[in-house]
């Protein structure tokens, strides 16, 4: 196993791994035996700023207890820029590889798993969901999962996107010429552009891009992520968000193309999966946890969804 992502003053970028049934040592925020989810370690930021970036190599590991290629989940993103490769890398039941020239961008709350077996080289950014505006935020498409993943620059592109990470760094690592209050500022406008141009990219990568998601699904879909693992009724989330059922129609089928129900359906079943195929919760507590008190209503869903029963859909992953 050959992973670490560097960074000025010496700390790590991300918070670890979990174990070989989805738990783990270190500092992940866990429930019961469910997947790890690892924080954004601010304290090891410079200046205690909410994103960090450097270089990847070898020879450290972020938690020494909790080894790399073990699958869990991050509640920020990670931005890799190879410059070597190739290098495979799980993300939410996909099996990536990137080549010297690519990116990979890991969104919160995906699970993942680094190779034991590739090195990686290049540059890491991590950023915390707060650290920039809410504006910024959809500018840049922080949260499209529709988005692919893995991103294939072409030269100018990719010349561009170094540039902008490199001045990003540069940024990042003086702290002596202004006060932390101004140089959090820099490090905001100076990362908000690197996200623009990032953000054209994967979108352009997409075979299918849907149209600019207005105010109304942006709503919807936030509150679907805070919800799904209780509320699966679109009334309820029309009426907590004060939009009648046929507005949010609209909405989400403009920017997704589906109904709000398939979408709400969507999220709760790559829930189950990741529970299913990444710890070893029972089938009840699985379904429990993502709405379904009744493991025979869970199993039904499930089975509709995917085509397989939850028991075998885990069968398969292992």
């Amino acid at each position: 196993m050959a992973v670490v992502m560097g960074q000025a003053g010496g700390g790590g970028t991300e918070g670890g791994d979990a174990g070989d049934d989805g738990t783990a040592a270190g500092d992940g925020i866990a429930g019961g035996d469910g997947i790890r989810t690892f924080p954004f370690p601010a304290e090891l930021a410079v200046g205690g700023v909410g994103m960090q970036i450097g270089p990847m190599g070898t020879g450290r590991t972020w938690h020494t207890e909790a080894p790399l290629h073990r699958v869990h989940r991050i509640d920020f993103h990670v931005v890799m820029l190879f410059t070597g490769g190739p290098v495979r890398h799980m993300i939410d039941f996909a099996e990536y590889e990137a080549g010297a020239g690519d990116l990979l961008w890991i969104r919160p709350g995906q699970v993942h798993r680094f190779s034991r077996d590739c090195e990686y080289r290049g540059t890491v950014l991590t950023m915390q969901p707060g650290f920039l505006p809410r504006s910024t935020v959809e500018a840049a498409g922080l949260y499209r999962y529709d988005l692919p993943p893995l991103l294939h620059p072409g030269p100018a592109q990719l010349t561009a996107l170094q540039a902008a990470l490199d001045q990003l760094r540069r940024e990042y690592e003086d702290t002596a010429t202004l006060p932390l209050s101004l140089h959090t500022a820099v490090l905001r406008h100076t990362l908000t552009a690197c996200l623009l141009r990032l953000a054209h990219l994967a979108a352009s990568s997409a075979q299918t891009c849907p149209p600019h998601a207005d105010s109304t699904f942006i709503r919807f879909r936030d509150a679907v992520e805070r919800g799904f693992a209780v509320n699966h009724s679109v009334s309820a989330y029309a009426d907590d968000l004060g939009y009648s059922r046929r507005t949010l129609v609209r909405a989400v089928r403009a920017a997704t193309g589906e109904t709000p129900k398939g979408f709400i359906d969507k999220r709760v079943i790559l829930e189950a999966k990741r529970l299913l195929a990444h710890t070893d919760m029972p089938i009840g507590r699985v379904g429990a946890a993502v709405g379904f008190p009744d493991a025979a209503n869970f199993s039904k869903f499930f089975h509709l969804h995917t085509g397989q029963t939850p028991v075998a859909f885990r069968a398969d992953m292992r």
